[in-house]
């Protein structure tokens, strides 16, 4: 089971559309957890923040997260980079249509070799170290580029089945990525090694939201591997599933989980 083709064949399809990237934006928040996660530690390091405020997005993707952090947080410039020019090119895009250019610069970059020179004040990372090799390299640039008590928001998968590996011999989306996830510990060790103070890690994707993925995200991926035409089917898959989806999502992220497949990690630079 492949995720990039179809996610690529949907930012294709969206691709220079101003309601329909804004609504696939919308659903992205909607369905993964991770997203539910990410926001609320945002939420947690720029509350009650007063003045300007620089965020680099390192690793924007589509970037659905540097628009939510702008169209939320008004104080907030950010610079996005992505290693995929593609990427760039149709978040760039993006960003003009909804007038947000001003607020939202980006540049191709690397992570190991990270040319950004800051200060910033928030350096956010999502989905997006598991697919790095030279990991401490890049935790260690995001250290450099953060000016002292700045904070990173790190969400990764863990190695509790991270990666959706099982051990029925689904490899899931593995072949994506570098490592199946992070335990604590690792994550720890190669945040303090580059000089962090951690603050938070928290699981996600507990037993609620594990079996929220399978319903709303593993499955219709499933359907769109075998023949993207099965996509017709998903809004009426989605109008019986999405409401326990929804609920599960919700139980997962209020629930203190001793374990997960997701984890969110909140450090500072002293």
């Amino acid at each position: 089971m492949d995720y990039d083709p179809v996610k690529d064949k949907f930012g294709g399809m969206i691709d220079g559309k101003y309601w329909p990237t804004r609504i696939f934006f919308a659903l992205l928040q909607l369905f993964f957890l991770r997203a539910w996660y990410v926001r609320r530690a945002i939420h947690s390091v720029l509350k009650g923040r007063e003045g300007s405020i620089r965020m680099l997005d390192a690793g924007t993707g589509f970037g659905q997260f540097a628009y939510w952090v702008a169209k939320k947080y008004s104080k907030v410039r950010i610079h996005a980079v992505d290693i995929k020019p593609t990427y760039l090119e149709r978040a760039k895009v993006f960003s003009q249509l909804a007038g947000m250019d001003t607020r939202v610069t980006y540049s191709l970059d690397d992570l190991t070799r990270l040319q950004a020179s800051g200060p910033y004040d928030l350096v956010l990372s999502v989905d997006v170290m598991e697919h790095i090799e030279e990991d401490e390299r890049a935790f260690q640039h995001f250290f450099r580029v953060l000016r002292s008590g700045g904070h990173v928001i790190i969400n990764t998968p863990s190695d509790q089945g991270g990666s959706d590996v099982s051990n029925e011999g689904d490899t899931g989306f593995i072949g994506e990525h570098v490592r199946d996830g992070y335990s604590v510990e690792e994550i720890t060790r190669k945040l303090t090694g580059a000089g962090f103070v951690i603050d938070d890690i928290s699981f996600g994707y507990g037993l609620f939201g594990r079996m929220a993925w399978k319903i709303s995200i593993k499955w219709p991926m499933i359907m769109l591997n075998k023949h993207f035409v099965l996509g017709l089917l998903l809004p009426f898959y989605y109008v019986v599933f999405l409401p326990l989806a929804l609920i599960l999502n919700t139980l997962d992220i209020s629930s203190k989980n001793d374990t997960g497949t997701g984890l969110t990690v909140v450090a500072h630079r002293p």
